[in-house]
């Protein structure tokens, strides 16, 4: 995988995440699907793949400095 691969999937794994988390797009979601009794544990997945994939970002574009630095 490329670093610049890496990085837009990274920015797009944090844009998802971070919508998920912030807005009711899940618990909308969940309800209509009729899973709302999980809506309650959404933050234990969605608060830790945030933090995945901004450590993904960040290790990301540490590699394009140092490639862009040689």
């Amino acid at each position: 995988m490329t670093n610049r691969t890496l990085l837009k999937a990274g920015l797009t794994g944090m844009v998802i995440a971070a919508l998920c988390c912030f807005t009711p797009v899940l618990v909308v979601l969940f309800g209509a699907v009729g899973l709302s009794a999980y809506v309650g544990m959404l933050d234990y997945v969605l608060f830790p793949a945030l933090g995945i994939f901004a450590v993904i970002t960040v290790y990301a574009l540490w590699k394009i400095q140092q490639v862009e630095l040689n």
